[in-house]
C-alpha cells in the first residue's frame, strides 16, 4: 500500500470515529460538554530574550520572532496543540486562521 492510500485509509478510519460521536446517542451524551468554555490561541511565533531586554522594552520596539512571514501558524486549545494554519484577512478589518492541519489524536 502507498503512502497516499495509507492516508486515505486514516482519513477515513478518522471520518467514521467521528460520525460515530456525532451520532445522534452520542450526542445526547456529549451535549453537557458543548458549553464548557476552552481558550483558542494561535501561536504567530516566539523568542527567547534575557531579562534585562524584556526590562528595556518600550512602546514601538520590535521582539523580532522565530517565524516568517507565510510560515504556518500553532492553533492551541487550553494550550495544547490542536492544528496548523495561515493567516487571513477578514473583511479588511479583522485577522482569523485558515485550520490547514488538524492534530491525529490517539
Amino acid at each position: 500500500m502507498n503512502k497516499e492510500n495509507e492516508a486515505l485509509d486514516v482519513f477515513d478510519k478518522d471520518a467514521v470515529a467521528v460520525n460515530n460521536l456525532t451520532s445522534p446517542e452520542h450526542s445526547r451524551n456529549f451535549d453537557v460538554l458543548y458549553d464548557i468554555p476552552v481558550s483558542v490561541s494561535a501561536l504567530l511565533g516566539r523568542a527567547t530574550m534575557q531579562i534585562s531586554q524584556v526590562l528595556k522594552l518600550g512602546k514601538g520596539d520590535i521582539v523580532e520572532l522565530d517565524k516568517k512571514i507565510g510560515d504556518p501558524i500553532d492553533i492551541l486549545v487550553n494550550n495544547k496543540f490542536l492544528a496548523r494554519g495561515e493567516v487571513v484577512v477578514i473583511d479588511e478589518k479583522k485577522i482569523g486562521i485558515i485550520m490547514t492541519e488538524v492534530s491525529k489524536r490517539n
